[in-house]
C-alpha cells in the first residue's frame, strides 16, 4: 500500500486558508473526534502558506508537555528565558520575539490539539491572537477540558470554531483508492465507510487489517473486501480507548445492544435497568434515535459492535441472542422486520426449530436480495425439515450466489412426481432456471417446453410457459418468446408473477425494437405490481431492470439511468451482496458516464462491474463489452481489445440477445486501434443483422456510430428497387420516424448536417446534444464544424474553437476518431492544451501554462539526457541504479 494521501476535505481545507489569507479572516479552530482527520488537515493548510508573505510556526502540544511553562511552545521560542521578569514580562517577551523573528511578515500560529496546552502557552496564544498583524489557526478534540485563554479566543470573537464532520462516502472511497492504489468496489467502499464511521484513523486500521489476510482481493484492478477482518492490536486498542472500562451491568446493556441494534428502547428497558441504559448513553456507547414511531438503541460507533460481539463468549453470545427472541415473541412481532430479527436470534443461538419461521424469513431476506442471510435462514429450514419449499427457496438463492451444482444437488434430492403439478410446475421452473442461466445448459429450452406440455392447470402452465419465453428471448428466439408471453398475459389463471415476467419479456422486446412508449407503458405495469410478486419471484426484478436499463440506455435517458441506479433495489442489492443485480446496474452507471464524456468515471464504473461479475456469466460478456467502449473513448485501444477478448471468453451463449452491445463495442475497438475501415465494416454488418432482426432500437445507434465515423453519407442495407441503396443518414432519417423518442430524430439531424457540412446545423445539433449532457456527441460535432471553418473560413474559427473547449472542459480524456478526424489541421499543441483543459483547467490560458511548463521540463530533460548519455527517462533510471549505493529513486 502507498502512503495515506490528502482526500476530499476541499470545503474544510478552503474555509482554514480563507482564515489566514483573506481580509476577513480572523483565524479558524477545527473541533472533532480523535482521527477525524484534523491534524492531516492543518498541516495541509499550513503548507499551503507561501513562507515569504507569512511566517509560520506549527505548534504540536501533547501531554508530556502539558505540565511545563511555554511547554506548549518550546518548538518556537528561544531555549534561555530572561530572568526575573514577571509572568506578564514573560508574555510580552514572547510575542516580542515572535514579532521579530516575522521580520515584517504575517504571523501564522497553527496548534494542533491546542487543548494540551499549558496555560502559559494558552495565554500567549491568545495574545498573539489580539495583534494586528497574526493569526490563529488550530485544532480541538471533543470531550477535552480546555484552557480558558483558549476558549477565550471564539467566545471573544477573536477566532472562528467549527466541528469537522466524518468524511463524506465519496471522500472515504477516494482514500481508500489512493492508500490501496486503485478503486475500490462500491460496497465494499460503503461497507468500509460505514465501519469506520467517516473516520481516517479507523479507515487506515481497518485497511491495514483486512490487507493482512486474503480478505482485500484485486479484479480487473478493482479491489473488493468480503467484510472479514482480522481484529488487529492497533484496531482494539483503538476502540478499547473508546469504550474505556465498563461496569458489569452497563457491559449487558452494551451487548445487547450490539446483537439487536436496532433495539427498540422499551425492548431493552424490559432487559435491563433503566439507569444502566442512560449512563451508557451518557459515555457516549449508544445512541437513542427515533425511527417512525418506534425510538430505537444503536451503538454510538459500528466498530464497538464489531469488538463486543468478538470479545464475547460463544456460550454468553448465544444466551443473549435467545433472550432477545424471547423479548421480541414476549411482546409480539409486530413489524415485518420483526418476524426476520426472530429467526437469526434463533438460528445463531442454536434455538431455531420452527421450520416455517425459517423459511418465511429466509423469503424475506431474499426479497431484501440479502443473499448470504437468505442462504443460512433457508439451509436452516431444509434442515429443519422445511420439505420442498425450503429446497426450491435455497435452490433459487444458490443460483444467484454463483452456486449452481449445489442448487442442482438441493432440487434433485426433493424431484417430486409429475401428479403432483403444482409442485412439480415450481420444481421444473427453478430447475430450468438454474440450468440454463447458471449451467449454461442451452437444451434446457426445449426440456422445459416438453415437460410443459404433460401440465393440465392453467396457472402451473402459464408459469412454465412465462420461463420458457424469457429463456428463448436470451437465446434469441424472439418470435417464439413473443408469443409465449402474449399467451401468459391472455391466461386469467396465471399468476402475478407469471403474467409480469411475461410483461417484462415484451418491454425488453419492444424496447430491442424502438417501441419505447410502449416498453415503459409495460416496465410501468411490472414495477407497480411488484409489492405482489417480490415475495413469489423475487429475482423477477433482475429481468425488470433489463427491460428498463435496455429502453433507457437506447432512449439516451441519462437521468433516468442515475434514477434506477439510485434508487432502492441498488442499495438493497448492494447491501446484500446480490450481485447480478448490482453489476447490471454498474454497467448502466459507466455507459451513462461515458455518455457524458466522464471517462474516467466510465472506465472506473465499468471495472467494477467486470469485478462483480468476475464469477458469474450472465452479464459479465456485457460488462466486458462495456469495459472496452470506456477504454475506447480514451483512446486506449490496448485494454478495449483486452475488454473485447474476455467479453467473448465469458459471454454465456444463452445471453445471445445482449450481441448488439458486445458487437458495437467491437467496432469501438478497432476504431481506437486506427483499424477504421474494420470498424466501419464491423459496424456496416451490425447494422444488415439487426435489420434482420427488428432490432430497430439498436439499429438507430449502430448507424448514428459509423456517422461519428465519417459516414453518413456512405451506403448501407438491401439494393433497392431502382438498383440504389440508402445512405447512413436517409436510413437514419426513416427510422427516427418509427423508433419512439427523441433522441433518433437528433441523431438523423446529425447525420443530414454531417452530408450537408452546414456549421450553422452541426451547431444546432451540438447545443442540442450538450443539453442532453451528451457531450461526446456534441464535442464530436463540433469539432466537424472546426475542421470545415479551418479549411475554407478560418477567420471564423474561432467560435467553433471556444465551443470546443467549453465541451472538453465537461469531458475527461476522451480521444475519439470521430475528434481527431474532425480536427485533423490542430496541432500537438492545440491537442495538448485542450487535453490539459479537460482535465482540469478552469481556462484556455491555464491549460497554455501548464503546457509551456510541460514542455519546459522536456526541455531540461532532453538536455540532461544528452548529458549523461541516455534518450529516455528509463535508460536515466538504469544508469542511476548502476551507481553503487543509489537505487534510482531520485530519477524523477
Amino acid at each position: 500500500m502507498s502512503r495515506w494521501s490528502f482526500v476530499g476535505r476541499t470545503d474544510e481545507l478552503d474555509r482554514l486558508l480563507s482564515a489566514v489569507t483573506s481580509a476577513e479572516g480572523r483565524g479558524l479552530f477545527y473541533s472533532g473526534s480523535a482521527g477525524i482527520g484534523k491534524s492531516r488537515l492543518l498541516r495541509e493548510g499550513v503548507a499551503a502558506l507561501p513562507n515569504d508573505r507569512y511566517a509560520i510556526w506549527s505548534i504540536a502540544a501533547s501531554a508530556t508537555t502539558a505540565s511545563l511553562p511555554f511547554g506548549g511552545l518550546v518548538q518556537v521560542l528561544p531555549a534561555e528565558q530572561p530572568q526575573g521578569l514577571s509572568p506578564a514580562g514573560i508574555l510580552r517577551w514572547a510575542l516580542d520575539v515572535l514579532q521579530q523573528q516575522a521580520a515584517g511578515r504575517r504571523i501564522v500560529l497553527a496548534i494542533d490539539d491546542a487543548h494540551l496546552l499549558d496555560q502559559p502557552s494558552a495565554a500567549l496564544v491568545h495574545l498573539v491572537a489580539r495583534a494586528d498583524n497574526a493569526t490563529v489557526i488550530g485544532t480541538l478534540r471533543d470531550g477535552e477540558q480546555i484552557p480558558l485563554p483558549i476558549r477565550a479566543l471564539w467566545t471573544d470573537d477573536l477566532v472562528d470554531k467549527a466541528e469537522l464532520s466524518p468524511m463524506a462516502p465519496a471522500e472515504t472511497a477516494g482514500l481508500l483508492a489512493e492508500i490501496l492504489g486503485g478503486p475500490v468496489d462500491a460496497g465494499s467502499a460503503d461497507r468500509l465507510g460505514r465501519l469506520s464511521a467517516g473516520n481516517p484513523l479507523l479507515l487506515r486500521e481497518l485497511v491495514h487489517a483486512a490487507s493482512g489476510s486474503e480478505e482485500l482481493t484485486r479484479t480487473y484492478g478493482i479491489w473488493k473486501w468480503t467484510g472479514r477482518f482480522e481484529l488487529a492490536p492497533n484496531l482494539t486498542d483503538l476502540i478499547d480507548t473508546r469504550i474505556g472500562q465498563l461496569t458489569p451491568a452497563v457491559r449487558a446493556v452494551v451487548e445487547l445492544v450490539a446483537f439487536g441494534e436496532p433495539l427498540g428502547l422499551q425492548l431493552l428497558n424490559q432487559a435491563v435497568d433503566r439507569q444502566d441504559v442512560e449512563i451508557a448513553e451518557e459515555r457516549g456507547l449508544i445512541t437513542v434515535i427515533q425511527h417512525d414511531r418506534r425510538t430505537n438503541v444503536r451503538l454510538a460507533h459500528p466498530l464497538y459492535g464489531e469488538i463486543m460481539r468478538r470479545r464475547c463468549p460463544v456460550s454468553r453470545t448465544r444466551r443473549l441472542q435467545a433472550d432477545l427472541a424471547e423479548l421480541l415473541e414476549r411482546v409480539g412481532k409486530r413489524r415485518r422486520d420483526d418476524l426476520l430479527r426472530v429467526a437469526v436470534w434463533r438460528l445463531d443461538s442454536g434455538t431455531a426449530q420452527d421450520a416455517a419461521l425459517l423459511l418465511e424469513a429466509a423469503g424475506q431476506a431474499f426479497s431484501r436480495y440479502d443473499v448470504p442471510l437468505a442462504t443460512r435462514l433457508a439451509r436452516a429450514a431444509l434442515d429443519a425439515g422445511g420439505g420442498f419449499d425450503a429446497a426450491e427457496l435455497l435452490a433459487t438463492i444458490l443460483m444467484f450466489a454463483d452456486r449452481p451444482e449445489e442448487a442442482i444437488d438441493v432440487l434433485d434430492a426433493v424431484s417430486p412426481d409429475p401428479a403432483e403439478r403444482q409442485r412439480f410446475a415450481r420444481w421444473l421452473t427453478v430447475r430450468g432456471m438454474v440450468t440454463y442461466w447458471g449451467l449454461s445448459h442451452e437444451s434446457t429450452v426445449e426440456e422445459i417446453a416438453a415437460r410443459a406440455e404433460s401440465l393440465t392447470d392453467s396457472a402451473d402452465q402459464a408459469r412454465v410457459r412465462a420461463f420458457e419465453a424469457i429463456m428463448r428471448l436470451h437465446r434469441l428466439d424472439t418470435v417464439t418468446a413473443l408469443r409465449l408471453s402474449q399467451s401468459v398475459l391472455d391466461r386469467p389463471a396465471a399468476s402475478v408473477a407469471a403474467r409480469e415476467l411475461a410483461r417484462s419479456t415484451v418491454a425488453y422486446l419492444q424496447a430491442a425494437q424502438g417501441q419505447l412508449r410502449s416498453s415503459g407503458t409495460a416496465i410501468a405495469q411490472v414495477h407497480s405490481e411488484a409489492a405482489r410478486w417480490r415475495a413469489d419471484m423475487p429475482y423477477l426484478q433482475l429481468a425488470l431492470e433489463l427491460a428498463r436499463g435496455t429502453r433507457l440506455t437506447l432512449a439516451g435517458d441519462l437521468a433516468g439511468i442515475d434514477a434506477i441506479v439510485a434508487d432502492e433495489f441498488a442499495d438493497l442489492a448492494g447491501a446484500g451482496d446480490f450481485r447480478l443485480g448490482t453489476g447490471y446496474l454498474a454497467i448502466l452507471q459507466a455507459y451513462a458516464a461515458r455518455l457524458r464524456g466522464q471517462s474516467d468515471a466510465a472506465l472506473r464504473t465499468s471495472l467494477g462491474a467486470c469485478a462483480v461479475l468476475a464469477t458469474s456469466r450472465v452479464y459479465a460478456g456485457l460488462a466486458q463489452a462495456e469495459r472496452a467502449q470506456a477504454a475506447a473513448l480514451r483512446g486506449d485501444a490496448t485494454q478495449a481489445a483486452e475488454a473485447m477478448a474476455e467479453a467473448d471468453r465469458t459471454q454465456a451463449p444463452g445471453m445471445a440477445v445482449l450481441y448488439p452491445w458486445l458487437e458495437q463495442a467491437r467496432g469501438a475497438a478497432l476504431a481506437a486501434a486506427g483499424d477504421l475501415p474494420g470498424a466501419v465494416k464491423q459496424l456496416t454488418d451490425l447494422v444488415d443483422r439487426l435489420r434482420t432482426d427488428g432490432f430497430a432500437g439498436h439499429e438507430v445507434h449502430v448507424l448514428y456510430d459509423l456517422v461519428r465515423l465519417d459516414q453518413a453519407g456512405a451506403p448501407v442495407g438491401p439494393t433497392c428497387s431502382d438498383g440504389s441503396r440508402r445512405t447512413v443518414a436517409q436510413r437514419l432519417t426513416e427510422l427516427s420516424e418509427r423508433v419512439d423518442g427523441d433522441l433518433p430524430p437528433l441523431l438523423a439531424r446529425h447525420a443530414r448536417a454531417a452530408v450537408s457540412g452546414s456549421p450553422t446545423e452541426l451547431f444546432a445539433v451540438a447545443d442540442a446534444f450538450a443539453a442532453r449532457e451528451l457531450n461526446v456527441f456534441a464535442a464530436e460535432a463540433t469539432a466537424a464544424v472546426l475542421h470545415r471553418l479551418r479549411r475554407e473560413r478560418p477567420a471564423a474559427a474561432g467560435e467553433a474553437r471556444e465551443r470546443l473547449a467549453a465541451l472538453l472542459n465537461r469531458c475527461g480524456l476522451v480521444h475519439t476518431p470521430a475528434l481527431r478526424a474532425g480536427t485533423p489541421t490542430l496541432t500537438d499543441r492545440e491537442w495538448e492544451v485542450a487535453r490539459l483543459a479537460a482535465q482540469g483547467a478552469t481556462s484556455k490560458a491555464i491549460a497554455e501554462k501548464l503546457y509551456l511548463s510541460a514542455r519546459t521540463v522536456e526541455n531540461h530533460l532532453q538536455r540532461i539526457y544528452a548529458k549523461v548519455g541516455v534518450t529516455s527517462r528509463a535508460e536515466l533510471h538504469a544508469a542511476l541504479r548502476a551507481i553503487p549505493g543509489h537505487e534510482g529513486g531520485d530519477a524523477d
